[in-house]
């Protein structure tokens, strides 16, 4: 017969049923084991849903503490991990919808075959939801505080793979649906995204198993700990002030929409519109004037002298930060120059390059993938960390889809990079939400290493990004002008520069003591 046994847990408490033979308890009718299959599958739908609504241009607030109920409660449901794969692609299809457009309008693909390949990818994306699940659901039927941990801990380890495996794709992380929660950017100074992922998921999870237990001590202390952390880095981890000179930053937004190259007369007209924004903003002697990525197109600042002279004459004062093709052989780099009065220069090149955009891996086989980008296909990758001096700044650059990555913007604070600038061209976009979703990840790198961060998109959003996280200025989508600030050299590294990885294999740790106890136990 079925034994019975009751095991407490420290949160709340479960009755688990253990089989020593026949199960021989009643079995449901047909018709509920149906309808229940149907609420499974609402849940699992509904779920998405909430989830791709915390990653809309609007932050909120209160959603990201419960919008992942229903993917914990499907740890325990019958076919839990194919209900979560339906959660995850859900809630990316709706999320980065912004995918199809794109890749209809610039990469020339038929619409149905853009369809097809997008909801591939979401699929893959949602496969991480099926293996939070998967992995998870021993984990939920022992419960207890363990289990609780052990839960968000496979969460982030699952985000740090999506973040690596094939290239890597680090967007919409979990602790970017907390931007607006209070204390969540500071308190990344010393935990990262990742850590805060983590108590995102500690939230949701301890919810869940309230409901499940019907008790309420479950959700009251998993939210209580979150609420300790949060309270812990918004009074502990803000950056200090700054010391020494503060120097004049202007950012450029000029509101230039992707062009082709027969479009020459709105090439032209582009082109003499940068110029102008640029004369204006050198307003002060030995500013520094930032460019977005693409401002320049088509020309290649080493190779067009007519171009570099007429940015040398638009900021003879000024130094520019510019976006240009760098050409060193037969490989073409997508770099970041510093040009300062004098004709002194200097380049970063693009470490992390976008699969199908910059590169194609399978130019061969999808040779469409090539129209993708301006010049795709034929980009290399630089294996070095070039950090760029200007007055008494030293430079990290990361260059548009390089900012989503947590360890390497560390790298470059740990490297000696005093404030951060991204050049980024999210007018693939249009108006959607990918901008928003992208300038929340800048944000984050912010706040990670207590850098200011200088933000330049050629049709928004422009932003200049204080070492806390916060916006003190910015330029919507579909806006024109110049950003004008002050910048003051920050030094020194915060906990999560030091170890980016720390909390990675803190959770390591974490989930596999918590396979360990269970089967001790």
């Amino acid at each position: 017969m079925a034994k019975v046994e009751y095991r407490p847990a420290l949160l709340g408490s479960h009755w688990a049923i253990r089989s020593g033979g026949p199960d021989r308890s009643p079995r449901a009718p047909a018709g509920s084991v149906r309808r229940t299959g149907w609420l499974d599958v609402a849940a699992a739908i509904a779920g998405g849903v909430l989830w791709a609504a915390c990653f809309g241009e609007t932050e909120r607030v209160l959603l990201p503490w419960f919008a992942l109920v229903p993917l914990v409660w499907l740890c325990g449901r019958p076919r839990g991990a194919l209900l979560a794969l339906l959660h995850g692609t859900v809630a990316w299809i709706i999320a980065i919808p912004w995918i199809v457009p794109t890749v209809v309008t610039y990469g020339g693909l038929p619409p149905a075959l853009a369809v097809v390949l997008f909801t591939l990818l979401a699929l893959y994306l949602g496969a991480y939801h099926a293996a939070f699940v998967a992995l998870g659901r021993g984990q939920w039927r022992r419960g207890g505080f363990v289990a609780l941990c052990a839960l968000p801990a496979l969460w982030c380890l699952l985000e740090v793979a999506r973040g690596w495996l094939l290239s890597g794709f680090p967007w919409n992380q979990a602790g970017h649906a907390w931007i607006a929660v209070a204390g969540a950017l500071p308190v990344s100074a010393w935990i990262g995204v990742h850590g805060v992922s983590f108590l995102v998921l500690l939230a949701n999870a301890g919810i869940a198993r309230g409901l499940a237990v019907r008790r309420w001590e479950p959700a009251a202390a998993a939210c209580l700990v979150a609420l300790l952390v949060l309270a812990l880095g918004a009074r502990w981890a803000t950056p200090t002030e700054a010391s020494g000179p503060r120097l004049p930053v202007r950012i450029v937004q000029p509101n230039t929409p992707i062009l082709g190259s027969e479009d020459r007369a709105e090439i032209d007209a582009a082109y003499q519109r940068m110029l102008r924004f640029t004369r204006e903003a050198c307003d002060r002697e030995g500013a520094l004037v930032v460019w977005p990525e693409s401002a320049g197109w088509p020309h290649v600042l080493e190779q067009d002298a007519a171009f570099r002279a007429d940015v040398e004459a638009a900021a003879a004062r000024c130094a520019i930060l510019l976006n240009s093709p760098r050409f060193d052989g037969e490989r073409v780099y997508n770099a970041a120059y510093l040009l300062e009065p004098g004709g002194k220069l200097g380049h970063y090149d693009k470490r992390h390059l976008v699969p199908f955009g910059e590169y194609v891996p399978l130019a061969r086989v999808l040779p469409f993938v090539g129209a993708l980008a301006r010049n795709a296909g034929g980009f290399t990758a630089s294996d070095e960390v070039s950090l760029l001096r200007w007055r008494s700044v030293t430079l990290g650059l990361a260059i548009c889809f390089e900012v989503t990555f947590p360890s390497e913007v560390a790298a470059l604070a740990r490297d000696g990079a005093t404030a951060i600038a991204t050049l980024t061209n999210d007018a693939w976009y249009g108006s959607s939400s990918a901008p928003w979703q992208h300038l929340r990840a800048a944000r984050f790198r912010a706040a990670e290493n207590q850098r200011t961060i200088l933000r330049a998109a050629l049709t928004g959003v422009s932003a200049w990004i204080g070492p806390a996280g916060a916006l003190e200025a910015s330029l919507g989508v579909g806006e024109e002008g110049i950003l004008r600030g002050e910048l003051a050299p920050r030094q020194g590294l915060t906990p999560y520069t030091r170890a980016p990885w720390a909390v990675p294999l803190a959770c390591l740790a974490v989930f596999a003591f918590a396979i360990f106890a269970r089967r001790r136990g």
